[in-house]
């Protein structure tokens, strides 16, 4: 099936995928076909075994500035119930995804948009970008899962003040609460991102997909339950061809260095 979406484009090389929000106009406000748009590419991308890794960015000068207030003033209370519906199997589609999701922060990542980046594996973020919760304003708080995401990734003092007070803040404010991985020049944010996609994406997919699934488990506070899964992967990885000819190559280039090392 062709990847034929109104609000977004899709392309692939070196079993990586380039997700860009197409709505500039807007900062890439999402409105319901957007929603519905990006919920069918990253189903899709998630049963896709020619894909490795993800990245998500926006066009322009914004990532996602959250949901499309002038639809959301249109709508009728069930269609705004229906809409939030909708955005729980949308975030779900991101943070379950099979695979590893970077996050290119180019601009705005607002409301929805930060809920997005909420549930990305890795973020990166251009010198412009800024965050922020702001629905108090409208005096409405986070549907797509910002009050909860928030608390786990920021902590839940740093949480209440975003979502208390509506701050919008730069990206390297977020450096040091662990939720953004690097600050990179707006014009290599993209190359960036696509490189680090590219290095986890030459990894073993069943290594790389375990992995996602560990630490996003270990966020359940099942500490035990997480390390037998943990330990069942690792067994079950150490049998696998990639996993006996990995570690015979490794043992076998060790012992050459050894040898070499004991002629000199």
């Amino acid at each position: 099936m062709a990847d034929d979406y109104e609000t977004l484009t899709i392309e692939r090389a070196d079993r990586v995928a380039l997700v860009t929000f197409r709505r500039a106009d807007q900062l890439n406000a999402m409105n319901r076909r957007m929603q519905a748009e990006i919920t069918e590419a990253f189903e899709r991308l998630s049963e896709d075994r020619n894909v490795g890794a993800i990245v998500v960015t926006g066009e322009g000068r914004g990532f996602m500035a959250g949901a499309d207030i002038k639809e959301y003033a249109a709508q009728t209370g069930p269609e705004f119930d229906a809409f939030q519906k909708a955005g729980g199997r949308m975030y779900a589609a991101i943070e379950d995804n099979a695979k590893p999701i970077i996050a290119a922060v180019n601009g705005f990542a607002l409301g929805g948009g930060f809920e997005l980046v909420l549930c990305c594996d890795l973020v990166l973020a251009s010198n412009f970008a800024k965050f922020g919760l702001p629905e108090i304003k409208l005096g409405l708080v986070p549907g797509g899962g910002g009050t909860q995401r928030s608390v786990d990734k920021l902590g839940r003092n740093r949480a209440n003040f975003l979502l208390m007070t509506g701050a919008i803040l730069p990206a390297a404010d977020f450096v040091a609460l662990g939720l953004v991985n690097e600050i990179v020049e707006a014009p290599a944010l993209v190359p960036r991102a696509l490189e680090l996609a590219r290095t986890i994406a030459a990894e073993p997919a069943d290594a790389v997909e375990g992995l996602k699934r560990l630490t996003a488990f270990a966020l359940s506070g099942e500490r035990t339950l997480g390390l037998e899964l943990e330990r069942e992967l690792v067994c079950s990885l150490y049998r696998s061809d990639i996993g006996q000819a990995r570690v015979r190559d490794f043992a076998a280039k060790s012992i050459a260095r050894a040898v070499e090392k004991a002629k000199q």
